[in-house]
């Protein structure tokens, strides 16, 4: 069924017949192939008596050549995958393999993408980035302090670069444009924090998706917000060229060198919100975070600090 996508990403028609030739099989079973695309992966395809088949719009597949091509100073080894459950979990397999860090993992889809406090995450066919890079950490718990809001500003500027200038920052782990979720960031650790361990940046980015009705939140992507499609391969080189600079700066600093950047990108800096934590509910004014990465609530008059991966902030009805 790929080898037939593959054919037809140009989006222009293609017999039947020149499609059958070319995979060895019979015009019916070209159609039996395309009506399984179409289930199965969600990419409509226009038939035209006289004239063949052809996709809604074309498709740029995923291709380590191409990203190196944008970014010929990184020297990551690239590992992609038509379709797995999620390039988080594969990273982690790929650790527990012995693979050397760093790396990266992408996936044209996810059968099981995932996101913060065990949420799904939707992950059509060769519409969206879904990246996880893999960093061995060896100073100790210093080179993981604030990291994923470190991984948040990379993206961030990765979107600016790509043409999405509204994009900005959501405590913890999103990436909004107005009240629009536009990208999510989940970090997964093995190993001993203290000593030598192994943490995987995985983030997703919605990049050319236009429709999703299972998503159960406000969303944009990239081509929505500029009204063209965007080359996903060109995006991931940049954002692995914002990841290399922000990582070093974080190297170098700490958070502590990155807080006041983070803040001035903050979506809901000085907004009135909720910090939700199960059955819990605490109301108050965003004053920032620490060093650390945490976040700052003035509550009641008095400033409080919150940390954790199953928190969640929401903006107050009166904010």
């Amino acid at each position: 069924m790929l080898t037939l996508l593959k054919l037809l990403k140009d989006g222009r028609f293609h017999s039947g017949e020149a499609l059958g030739a070319a995979l060895g099989v019979s015009r019916s079973a070209v159609w039996k192939q395309l009506q399984h695309l179409e289930a199965e992966l969600n990419l409509p395809v226009h038939k035209v008596r006289g004239k063949g088949y052809q996709l809604a719009s074309p498709l740029v597949f995923l291709s380590a050549e191409d990203i190196a091509l944008n970014a010929p100073t990184q020297a990551w080894p690239v590992h992609i995958s038509d379709s797995i459950d999620s390039t988080n979990a594969e990273a982690l397999r790929l650790v527990g393999a012995g693979a050397a860090a760093p790396f990266l993992v992408l996936a044209e889809q996810q059968t099981a993408g995932r996101g913060r406090r065990g949420r799904k995450w939707v992950s059509p066919f060769a519409q969206n980035v879904y990246y996880s890079l893999v960093l061995r950490i060896e100073d100790g718990l210093r080179q993981l302090e604030g990291l994923s809001l470190v991984v948040g500003l990379a993206v961030m500027q990765a979107l600016h670069e790509s043409g999405v200038r509204g994009a900005a920052l959501k405590w913890p782990n999103d990436v909004l444009v107005g009240q629009k979720k536009i990208a999510g960031i989940l970090l997964e650790l093995v190993g001993d924090p203290a000593d030598i361990c192994h943490v995987v940046l995985g983030i997703g980015i919605n990049v050319n998706m236009q429709k999703a009705s299972e998503v159960d939140q406000q969303w944009t992507s990239v081509q929505l917000e500029t009204g063209s499609p965007m080359d996903r391969n060109a995006l991931v080189a940049q954002l692995g060229l914002q990841l290399q600079s922000y990582l070093d700066r974080h190297r170098v600093a700490g958070f502590s060198g990155l807080r006041q950047e983070w803040e001035k990108s903050h979506a809901w800096q000085g907004r009135s919100v909720s910090l939700i934590a199960g059955i819990n509910q605490v109301n108050g004014v965003v004053l920032g975070v620490d060093c650390q990465g945490a976040l700052r609530l003035s509550v009641d008059g008095v400033e409080r600090t919150y940390s954790g991966g199953e928190l969640s902030l929401r903006l107050r009805d009166d904010s």
